[in-house]
C-alpha cells in the first residue's frame, strides 16, 4: 500500500463518515469526505484518491448518477470506486456493478470488512484508459 494511500468518502451521514474515517485512518489510509451528490465528481478530480467508498443514496444526487458519470469519464473510469448502501437487494446490487462499481457493501458492515475491501480495491491494478 505504498503508493495507493488516499480514500475520498462520498457520504452525508456524519456516524458512518467518522467510523469509516477512524477505521481507514488507522490502517494508515488518509481519508478526504465530500458530504452530498453535487459536486461530487468535481471532489474525486480535485483530490485525486486512489480508491472512492460512494454512498448510494446522497442529497442532491444519487450515487448511482454519480458512478455513472465517473465511469463515463475517460479519466476517471478505472478509479475504484466501492458502493455503500443500507438497501441490500439483490437490484440495488446488480445495478451497481452493472454501472461499474467494484465492490457493493451492505451498511451495516464490520470494521474488518472495511478494511478488507478498501485494501483490495488498492491491490487492483488500473487499467489505461
Amino acid at each position: 500500500m505504498t503508493d495507493r494511500q488516499r480514500v475520498l468518502l462520498i457520504e452525508d451521514e456524519p456516524n458512518i463518515i467518522e467510523a469509516i474515517r477512524f477505521v481507514l485512518a488507522r490502517d494508515g489510509w488518509q481519508v478526504s469526505t465530500h458530504g452530498e451528490g453535487r459536486g461530487a465528481v468535481e471532489a474525486v478530480r480535485d483530490r485525486a484518491p486512489d480508491v472512492v467508498i460512494l454512498d448510494v443514496m446522497l442529497p442532491d444526487r444519487s450515487g448511482y448518477d454519480i458512478l455513472q458519470d465517473l465511469k463515463g469519464d475517460p479519466d476517471l473510469r478505472a478509479l475504484p470506486v466501492l458502493m455503500l448502501t443500507a438497501r441490500g437487494q439483490t437490484k440495488e446490487r446488480e445495478m451497481a456493478l452493472r454501472l461499474g462499481a467494484d465492490i457493493f457493501m451492505v451498511k451495516p458492515f464490520s470494521n474488518a470488512e472495511m478494511i478488507e475491501a478498501v485494501r483490495d480495491l488498492a491491490r487492483r491494478p488500473t487499467e489505461t484508459p
